[in-house]
């Protein structure tokens, strides 16, 4: 895995050194919970716990209100068009900042402008003042705020924990976002019904307390330090020739794009299953979406548990993820369909960990915040742009074809993509036993011609 230069920065690997053993290979795996053992990283995790139940109770309540001011799920869709655009039209941008900018007081700005945004939500909803337009900027608001804040956030963990313990922390992350996924949803439908979404507003304002409490009693000198880009003409083009000179970074990118694209686009196909195909429903979508995140959790703590970020786990999670969704379009029940949505979950959090944790692992510290800002800007823009055609599929041709669609093409460019970058590794395939189990791997292929010449 070829990468940039610094600390950080994970090196090249020697053609001429000899392969590690068997042993030095499995000793990579560490502890579930190792990286909450540095303080400054355990002190983010905690204000990222608060903040994003605080997070999923807005998004819910968000598009209630809209839903209740307008009555037009068409406007639902316009906010979350808005909160998304901003990514899509600066997020290159936003990485050219970041990786000028200390990331820690970035994140107070960021932080502060969304726990703001949130607030003048709320006050304009409690004092019965709110209309459909100020619900619009809002959104949008926070749209410009993530711009930096995400990048930032992304290529912070790395310098709270290092290089060693980063996709410990990243994992750790994902699994702090979902277990919010189910924490906050239920909190506002409780909020939202008994008081009113205002309150929910008021309650993600002041979940922002939190991180920013955090931040501030996090201690600078325990961070790792790394390079800043100085500022200069031409950084984004300098960010978009580094990603395209390496090929674990470009293929990544790409894949990551065509399975956010095709592949997890669940809001259609799981509405679309609940109601056309079993006829059952808000409560089985529900269902569905409570056990895929239950699954995401679990594929999160099991990353965790994992040392080391290999692209070909995540060429295996992509095929099977695929693979899983075209076996969850064949489901002849809605408890098997239902069932396969934890696995689904596992896979999808798999490679989403995985891929983002190679890529922080593959990169310059210096240009980390643009490489990741392009990442995001893919990860995030994928599921818009890919929603529509997911959508006109399943119209035309039902629920089972979209899917299974979905599927297939996330497999299949996971299959063709591994085939790449083993072809860009010169790697072979390699077909053989493993203590009386068959294995299938891939290997240099002068290691391979040195073997057979060794027998």
């Amino acid at each position: 895995m070829s990468t940039g230069t610094g600390a950080d920065s994970a090196p090249a690997p020697d053609p001429d050194e000899p392969l590690p053993p068997p042993a030095s290979r499995t000793s990579a795996r560490t502890s579930m919970f190792a990286s909450l053992k540095v303080r400054n990283y355990r002190l983010f995790f905690v204000g990222q716990v608060v903040s994003n139940i605080g997070t999923w109770m807005q998004r819910i309540a968000q598009d209630w209100l809209v839903l209740s001011l307008t009555g037009s799920s068409a406007a639902v869709g316009i906010t979350t068009a808005l909160q998304f655009l901003p990514m899509l039209l600066f997020g290159l941008y936003g990485g050219v900042l970041v990786d000028r900018m200390r990331k820690r007081p970035a994140l107070l700005v960021t932080q502060s402008a969304m726990g703001v945004t949130a607030l003048a939500l709320a006050v304009l909803t409690l004092t019965g003042q709110v209309q459909v337009w100020h619900v619009y900027v809002a959104a949008f608001a926070m749209g410009l705020a993530t711009v930096v804040d995400n990048p930032a956030r992304q290529s912070f963990v790395a310098e709270l924990v290092g290089r060693d313990q980063l996709q410990n922390a990243v994992s750790l992350n994902s699994a702090n976002f979902q277990s919010a996924r189910l924490v906050g949803p239920a909190v506002a439908g409780l909020m939202i019904t008994g008081v009113g979404t205002g309150w929910a507003f008021l309650a993600n304002g002041l979940s922002f307390v939190a991180p920013l409490t955090c931040l501030l009693l996090m201690r600078a000198r325990e961070l790792h330090a790394v390079e800043r880009a100085p500022r200069g003409k031409g950084q984004l083009r300098e960010g978009l020739r580094y990603v395209a000179g390496r090929p674990e970074l470009t293929w990544t990118i790409v894949l990551v794009g065509f399975i956010g694209t095709f592949g997890f686009n669940f809001p259609v196909f799981l509405s679309a299953f609940a109601d056309d195909v079993f006829r059952a429903g808000a409560g089985s979508y529900s269902l569905f979406n409570t056990l895929m995140a239950v699954g995401s959790l679990a594929g999160a703590l099991l990353a965790a548990r994992r040392g080391t970020a290999r692209l070909r786990v995540l060429i295996a999670a992509a095929v099977a993820f695929g693979s899983l969704e075209v076996a969850a379009s064949l489901a002849p029940s809605l408890w098997l369909f239902a069932l396969l949505m934890v696995p689904l979950g596992i896979f999808s959090m798999t490679v989403n960990v995985t891929a983002n944790t190679s890529i922080q692992m593959s990169t310059d510290p210096a240009m980390r915040g643009r490489v990741m800002a392009l990442y995001m800007m893919v990860f995030l823009g994928g599921s818009p742009v890919g929603a529509p055609i997911v959508g006109y599929v399943t119209d035309a041709y039902g629920a089972r074809v979209g899917l299974a669609a979905g599927g297939a093409v996330a497999a299949g460019a996971a299959a063709v993509i591994g085939l790449i970058l083993a072809r860009v590794g010169n790697l072979r395939l390699s077909v053989g036993w493993h203590r009386g189990h068959p294995q299938v791997r891939f290997v240099p292929r002068e290691r391979r011609e040195e073997l057979a010449a060794a027998l």
